[in-house]
């Protein structure tokens, strides 16, 4: 495909995820986050699908400390499982210190390990912290391990397409996976007479759409076909990245 072509499905990318992004204009009126400047050699070291790279996982992280705000503040019996700290501050340790995401509060469990505990019976930890930390440790791991991009790095499309497989899998748990008393494990969207909010599913609809965007336009530059899967939500077992 030439260059020209391989602009164009940047450009289409990022305008649509701007879009999601803006999805409700009255109530977001915030810029779009800009990547911080960088010297002249680190922009030599990438290409522009590293560039794409970095946005991607950039916004979809951010879209997890959204959800993660979201999920304590709908269930803050989780939160005192991890922390005295008020949502806000335990989030911004979460995403922000130096821990190689090993949460000795979740038996540092990772990946879809750690998403599948969040929805076990017997499960007494933070549920939050465990899908969270889930979900960002598969997308750094669908991402060769990376959540920064140079030439030198190799992405497999496959892997990324999984992980958003792996995340409707995870988005259908929160709407129906439920204990022995037919309580979700967690509340997510609230639809009823009196409220509308599909907040949450707008944000995991984002995460979904720009890492299978990503996925179908790297695996054009690399001309290699994915597998794709179609699985009954029911059933359906995490793919493996």
């Amino acid at each position: 495909m030439p260059l020209n072509s391989y602009r164009l499905l940047i450009l289409c990318a990022s305008i649509a995820l701007a879009a999601c992004a803006a999805t409700n204009p009255a109530k977001n009126n915030k810029p779009i986050p800009q990547q911080n400047e960088r010297s002249l050699f680190e922009q030599l070291g990438k290409s522009d699908f590293d560039h794409l790279a970095d946005v991607e996982m950039r916004e979809n992280t951010q879209a997890l400390r959204v959800l993660m705000t979201k999920l304590y503040k709908r269930n803050p019996r989780e939160l005192k499982k991890s922390t005295a700290s008020n949502v806000e501050v335990w989030v911004n340790a979460v995403f922000t210190n130096q821990h190689g995401w090993q949460f000795v509060e979740i038996g540092k469990a990772q990946g879809t390990d750690a998403i599948q505990q969040a929805f076990k019976p017997e499960y007494p930890g933070d549920r939050v912290l465990s899908l969270i930390a889930g979900i960002q440790t598969m997308l750094i791991k669908a991402h060769g391990g990376k959540s920064e991009f140079y030439l030198t790095d190799t992405v497999d499309p496959q892997n990324v397409y999984n992980a958003a497989r792996n995340i409707e899998i995870a988005v259908w748990k929160l709407s129906n996976a439920r204990d022995d008393k037919g309580e979700l494990y967690l509340l997510t969207n609230e639809l009823n007479d009196r409220e509308h909010n599909l907040s949450f599913e707008r944000e995991f609809g984002k995460m979904i759409g720009s890492l299978d965007l990503y996925a179908i336009t790297l695996s054009e530059k690399l001309q290699r076909t994915i597998t794709r899967t179609v699985q009954t939500f029911a059933t359906a077992l995490f793919l493996p990245l």
